[in-house]
This record gives structure tokens, C-alpha cells and sequence, in this order.
């Protein structure tokens, strides 16, 4: 039997109102699993970091598994975020696949819930509406607009842009719900 300390990290600092609020996004992937870390102040958008975690296709699923998680934990110990969004996964015609794409996308809540984050999770049409403001955009728009809303990022690949994307998302809705929650709703 081994200990297990359910969070590793020092506790996190909540927010006051109006500080900046740390997001990592997380794009889930077997192969590839992209992270994007933001800072959100009210309207205001800062990119940290990005990147992708990368498992050798070679490896068991399990130590597929195990290399990704340790990756990942290590990003989020680097960068601290307060809180985590993860893209929900959609089911194609590979059932394998599709169960293999879940395992990755187990790794991507079981981390920051780890860290003692809350972790939502988006479709990838509300992610495309966020940040493009349409559901059917092409990646290659959503790629585009987190550039236009984090200028100057140097983007790590693909899977690192859909993982800002995710925490572009997510910080809108947090401010959203933020905004409601301090000021109440007024039609």
C-alpha cells in the first residue's frame, strides 16, 4: 500500500474580485494532448503558456496512460492555474478509438481534480462559439482568433491552440457566471 496525498500543490490562493484568474485549458488526446494556460482579468486576456504532452504510440495504453499523466502533472504544478476546463469528447464509428480517446480524456480530469481544481467541460462547439462565434468553425479559425485574442502567442501545435481555445471558453464563462453571481441578472 502506498500514501496518497489527494493534492500535491500548495493550497491555491482563492480570488479577490477584479484579480486575475489563471486557466488551463485541455485539448485530451492518446497521441497528443494539448494544454494552453491564460490569465483572465474581466475582459482582458494574457497568454502563460502552451504546449502538448506526447505518449509513444508504441507503449501499452497503460504506460501511454502514465506518461501522460506525468506530464501533465507536471504542468500544472509549473503553472498554478485556479481552474481547469477539459473539451468533452465525441463518440465517432472506431469504438476503439473512441474508448482509447476516453482513457486520455480520464487523464485530463483525474490531474487537475488531483490539484484541487474544479474542472468544467465544454463540447467543441461551444469551445468554436467562444472564441469564433460560430459552433461549425473550421480549426483553422479557432487557431486564427486565439491569435487575434492572445496576441504575439507562439502556438506549440494544433492541439496546443484548441487548448487555449478551451480556456478562452472557459474564462468567458467564469466571468459570465462571476458577473452574475456579484451584480445578480437585470433584463
Amino acid at each position: 500500500m502506498f500514501a496518497f496525498r489527494a493534492n500535491p500543490w500548495p493550497e491555491q490562493k482563492h480570488l479577490k474580485s477584479g484579480a486575475a484568474m489563471r486557466v488551463i485549458g485541455i485539448d485530451p488526446g492518446l497521441r497528443n494532448l494539448g494544454w494552453g494556460v491564460i490569465e483572465a482579468d474581466g475582459s482582458r486576456l494574457r497568454h502563460v503558456a502552451n504546449g502538448v504532452c506526447h505518449s509513444d504510440a508504441t507503449a501499452t495504453l497503460a504506460a501511454r496512460l502514465l506518461d501522460l499523466h506525468q506530464q501533465l502533472t507536471l504542468v500544472v504544478a509549473q503553472y498554478q492555474p485556479m481552474t481547469a476546463a477539459v473539451e468533452q469528447t465525441f463518440v465517432n464509428k472506431d469504438a476503439v478509438a473512441t474508448l482509447k480517446l476516453g482513457s486520455a480524456r480520464g487523464i485530463a480530469l483525474l490531474v487537475p481534480a488531483q490539484a484541487g481544481l474544479e474542472v468544467g467541460e465544454y463540447a467543441p462547439n461551444a469551445v468554436k462559439k467562444a472564441v469564433v462565434g460560430v459552433g461549425k468553425a473550421a480549426k483553422e479559425q479557432v487557431e486564427h482568433m486565439v491569435r487575434m485574442q492572445l496576441p504575439g502567442v507562439q502556438i506549440a501545435g494544433p492541439d496546443a491552440a484548441d487548448a487555449l481555445a478551451i480556456a478562452i471558453c472557459h474564462a468567458f464563462h467564469a466571468q459570465s457566471a462571476r458577473a452574475l453571481a456579484l451584480g445578480g441578472y437585470r433584463a
